[in-house]
């Protein structure tokens, strides 16, 4: 039993490096948990905390057994040895470990230290509860206008019950995936394209909605799900632009039109206020000409017929002869 397990182990640990060696398709969080379960699988038979007790029950034998002289110390404590390599396991503090006793599901051990018989318990997985991230996406999905479009989500989620997620489904890793990447293009077709693109927070929530009821029964919790990107054909793209720019223009007309009708009706109540009252237009009249000759050096040319109907010809003329009376003295 014992050089088969060791062959197992050699084994998992050769399978784990041909993996992280050859290359991979898929995302890189989908990589990144992959080569964590790898981890969590190698340490499933064998931790640190087994090995050094290993090797200190293998010296404290050759100790004894030198100062015997004889070798049964030294055999007693390659067993212990032994015992202590596949009994002491260690799980971390956001891992649980699933134990089987002859194929049968006996508990959850962990976070810290901890001891199972050897060949009778078995740590069937250890399970990380941290929330983790996957990368979903969705090519050439068509939405509820037909409009073929590309979405990349990401997806947030946990463990809550790790009993419930490696005795109910096979791989819960791929479960979450190829189900998000399901409901992903459900919730795509059951939406216009000019929604998806402005209310991407009520669709992720929609989908997250939709992978909590799925994943619920496994012991898994969608947390979050967060749109992260909607691309569309560029085709499309140039035309919603042109649209775009045309609706632009057309307000920008509508704005300018609305002003011109508020400043001629500001005329029309500027007319009937002078119109009564012929007076205040020559004064107003002389007052836009003082504005326009105030400033130096510049020239104002009147016609005649404006200086008539403003009466400024007889200010014109005193003015000319108050003028001729000062150079005269």
């Amino acid at each position: 039993m014992l050089v088969r397990s060791i062959r197992r182990l050699s084994e998992k640990v050769q399978e784990a490096r041909a993996t992280a060696e050859s290359p991979r398709r898929g995302s890189s969080s989908e990589k990144r948990h992959r080569q964590t379960e790898k981890d969590l699988e190698a340490r499933r038979y064998v931790s640190g905390v087994s090995l050094l007790a290993f090797f200190l029950s293998l010296a404290a034998g050759g100790i004894f057994a030198g100062i015997a002289g004889s070798p049964f110390p030294f055999l007693a404590a390659v067993l212990v040895g032994v015992f202590f390599l596949f009994a002491l396991k260690v799980a971390n503090q956001w891992e649980r470990a699933v134990v089987l006793r002859f194929g049968r599901f006996v508990g959850l051990k962990g976070p810290g230290l901890f001891i199972l018989i050897p060949i009778v318990d078995e740590i069937s997985q250890l399970v990380d509860q941290r929330v983790r991230v996957t990368d979903v996406s969705a090519e050439s999905a068509l939405t509820k206008d037909t409009v073929p479009v590309n979405v990349d989500a990401i997806v947030f989620w946990t463990v809550w019950d790790a009993q419930k997620a490696v005795l109910e489904v096979a791989d819960f890793l791929d479960a979450i995936a190829l189900s998000a990447q399901t409901a992903l293009r459900e919730t795509i077709g059951r939406h216009m394209l000019a929604e998806m693109i402005t209310e991407r927070e009520q669709l992720g929530k929609q989908l997250q909605a939709i992978l909590d009821e799925k994943t619920n029964p496994w012991g898994i919790t969608v947390q979050s799900v967060e749109i992260r990107d909607v691309k569309i054909p560029p085709g499309l793209e140039d035309a919603m632009s042109r649209q775009a720019q045309a609706e632009r223009e057309r307000q920008a007309r509508i704005i300018l039109g609305t002003a011109e009708t508020e400043i001629s009706a500001r005329f029309v109540e500027a007319g009937d206020a002078y119109k009564d009252h012929p007076l205040a237009l020559h004064l107003r009249a002389m007052n836009m000409l003082y504005e326009a000759i105030k400033e130096k050096g510049s020239m104002v040319i009147v016609p005649s017929s404006a200086v008539e109907t403003m009466g400024l010809g007889g200010l014109a003329g005193i003015s000319a002869l108050g003028q001729k009376k000062v150079t005269g003295e």
